[in-house]
């Protein structure tokens, strides 16, 4: 039976990818040691998500292990050997990361660097695929003209119709230490890619969505809202007006992108893995479509000063991915992801 490492298995995309190659006839391994819950406290907490996974996947093993720790994880893929790795474990919040600068790094870039070794030390043949972020671009993308809308903010310069290409700068801009620590992750899987061979693909996610999110104010965009919205809290909208533009891609379309990438891998790849403009939503607009679901109205206020390196519109060009492999797409629209979302959420609250 084949073996997939999945590191950060209890998160969002992790939990997906798990669910999915089981059903590929993977024996899973899932690593994973709730460090969202000590990120962002009891909201963030991710052992539902591993129960929900041990006791519904046949093939599932559970690793209680953390990435800063080298040599278990060097250990581990000895033992293991995996004939793929999905690497997506990370301190994911740009506004946390400022507070635990040490632990942003050393979880996203050092932890990413004793996986590597380990791989290439014990299992140099295995498919390395890393969830990156869009934030490896920094504030760069505010420095294209953009046009104010009614509900949006817009790109425009033509150049940009189709979006954010793989070919944009990533320096000389202000990331955020977390967009930091992961451009650091970022050039390094390249470069494993690069310099001894492993195939190594890098996907630079935009708004990483989907029902099995533990959101929170500092990570989470569209669960948050939603979990907002159907509880009567306030959301805090942090500048531009509430028209910062996010391209929203659900889980099950990143873990399908990834099964194209391991069944035809390739060296060193990037790509700019979102939903595409044609799933983008701006702050108000997501405001607009949960109340259009729910029928609660939106309870908001605004803070007149945006995120330290947020971006004003943002949105990925799909068209390397779909060249690269023209059998994947977008499947899952905003509205079946919002349904999604909101119905996770009910049923979780039910759980409790």
């Amino acid at each position: 039976m084949r073996k997939l490492l999945v590191t950060g298995s209890s998160g969002l995309i992790g939990s997906e990818v798990c669910a999915y190659f089981a059903g590929q006839g993977y024996h899973i391994h899932g690593l994973d040691n709730n460090q969202r819950a000590v990120f962002f406290g009891p909201q963030g907490d991710t052992r539902w998500n591993q129960q929900r996974l041990a006791s519904s996947i046949k093939h599932f093993t559970h690793h209680e292990l953390d990435l800063r720790d080298r040599q278990g994880i060097l250990r581990l893929l000895a033992e293991v050997k995996p004939d793929a790795i999905v690497h997506t474990a990370a301190q994911p919040s740009h506004d946390r990361a400022a507070a635990i600068p040490f632990d942003d790094f050393d979880t996203n870039a050092v932890g990413t660097l004793n996986l590597l070794e380990a791989t290439r030390q014990h299992c140099p043949e295995a498919i390395f695929v890393h969830m990156s972020t869009n934030k490896v671009y920094g504030d760069a993308p505010n420095e294209i003209p953009m046009v104010e809308l009614e509900t949006r903010w817009d790109y425009a310069d033509p150049a940009y119709v189709n979006g954010i290409a793989e070919n944009f700068r990533i320096d000389q801009s202000k990331h955020s230490l977390f967009g930091a620590s992961k451009v650091a992750a970022d050039v390094i899987v390249q470069e494993y890619g690069r310099y001894f061979g492993i195939p190594t693909a890098c996907l630079r996610g935009g708004c990483l969505t989907g029902p099995n999110h533990s959101g929170v104010e500092l990570h989470g965009f569209l669960s948050y809202l939603i979990k907002c919205n159907l509880e009567g809290k306030t959301y805090n909208i942090y500048g531009y007006k509430g028209k910062q533009v996010r391209d929203n891609i659900h889980s099950f379309d990143v873990a399908r992108f990834i099964d194209e990438f391991i069944k035809a891998p390739r060296i060193a790849e990037v790509y700019n893995l979102g939903g595409g403009k044609d799933n983008t939503c701006s702050i108000l607009e997501a405001f607009a479509l949960a109340e259009s679901i729910t029928g609660n109205k939106m309870q908001h206020t605004y803070v007149d000063k945006n995120r330290e390196g947020d971006h004003i519109c943002y949105y990925s060009d799909l068209r390397k991915m779909k060249a690269h492999y023209p059998g994947w797409g977008i499947t899952k629209s905003l509205k079946d992801t919002f349904n999604e979302i909101v119905e996770s959420w009910h049923q979780r609250k039910q759980a409790v």
